[in-house]
């Protein structure tokens, strides 16, 4: 299945060349495809902050590149450049607080800076070292795509309609995709009728971007609204919900997209099995639980404003961006380094001993 998947990579949302790192514009999609270009930290920090690049897999490893920029500046500076470079750690870090692997992504050039920070010329290890997390999620991709679909195969018979959330392809990461590689890969395996999207209010990934994504695969696609997808559940035939994360804590509980755990709760009710699809550096073992989990809030013109243009009435508004789908709810969590299907405590640690399959 590797060398199928591989030739179905069509879409690229991140490239890193003469020492820029160019990011296809997310918030223009489907309608235009534009590139900005980040040659400094914090135009890297802005561009996770707006919008430009979302996903946390993407936006951990745009966080590693940013970090590759921020580290040249500072060498050229002179000075105490490692002390200096600590404020562009910083201002990466807070760019998006809920996404666990900003924060690995980071931890890791962190600890690759201090194995070369004494060289004459650290900069191309960094680089080295950027380049290597960005390369290590495409093989994740791949081997998540396949593992999930081993699973679908197991539970379930052919073909079959399943339903995803928010955008988890190849815009949200480094490769194929997570959730969305999985839906890919059974697709390829002629194990999907069709998927249906919710929209995914406010900032509609899926309408904009996974829509977009399948109908470009020629992958048969149904968009509906957030508040459809347990009707849809009880009348289309949905046997499998499939979602990523942005962060999963020790338990496996799962922090996703704003409106996963109540897809969860209606999943359970209607006996539609739940899978998120996450790479292992999503998974922060130092929070006990998903109550540890810090939830991003935006801003309110999210959701009082379409296009430029109010349209909501003048009333206090609460946009958290994320929500916990506690770990009771979640019938497998795929990595790239094996399932675990019932997560609780003990499962996430067996999974985190592993070594990485290849």
């Amino acid at each position: 299945m590797r060398d199928r998947l591989l030739a179905a990579e069509k879409v690229k949302a991140i490239d890193w060349r003469d020492n820029t790192l160019y990011l296809l514009d997310q918030r223009n999609l489907p309608f235009e495809e534009t590139w900005v270009a980040c040659d400094s930290a914090a135009r890297v920090a802005e561009a996770i902050r707006s919008m430009v690049v979302r996903g946390a897999p993407a936006i951990g490893i745009s966080a590693a590149y940013g970090l590759v920029l921020a580290a040249r500046a500072r060498f050229a500076a002179g000075g105490d450049w490692l002390a200096a470079l600590e404020a562009d750690f910083a201002l990466l870090a807070e760019s998006r607080p809920t996404g666990g692997n900003l924060f690995w992504a980071l931890n890791r050039m962190r600890e690759r800076l201090d194995r070369v920070k004494d060289l004459a010329e650290p900069l191309a290890a960094l680089e080295a070292e950027a380049m290597s997390i960005h390369e290590s999620d495409r093989e994740a991709n791949l081997t998540m795509a396949q593992l999930g679909v081993d699973l679908i195969r197991r539970h379930q018979g052919n073909p079959q309609a399943l339903l995803t959330h928010c955008n988890t392809g190849a815009l949200a990461t480094g490769g194929f995709g997570t959730a969305l590689g999985v839906i890919r890969a059974a697709w390829l395996e002629g194990m999907v009728e069709r998927v249906h999207v919710d929209e995914t209010r406010p900032w509609l990934q899926g309408s904009r971007l996974t829509a977009w994504e399948l109908a470009s695969d020629g992958i048969p696609v149904t968009l509906n609204a957030d508040a459809a997808a347990a009707h849809i559940m009880k009348t289309k035939g949905v046997t499998w919900v499939v979602v990523g994360a942005d962060r999963i804590a020790a338990n496996g509980d799962v922090a996703n997209k704003i409106g996963t755990y109540q897809l969860a709760v209606n999943a359970m009710h209607h006996g539609v099995r739940f899978m998120v699809v996450a790479s292992s550096s999503t998974i922060d073992m130092n929070l006990a639980s998903g109550d540890d989990i810090p939830i991003e809030e935006r801003d309110a013109a999210e959701l009082l404003e379409l296009a430029g243009k109010r349209v909501g009435a003048d009333v206090e508004v609460f946009n958290p961006v994320f929500d916990v789908t506690p770990a009771d709810l979640i019938d497998a969590i795929v990595t790239e380094k094996g399932v675990v299907e019932r997560p609780d405590a003990a499962k996430m640690a067996q999974l985190m001993c592993r070594k990485r399959l290849h």
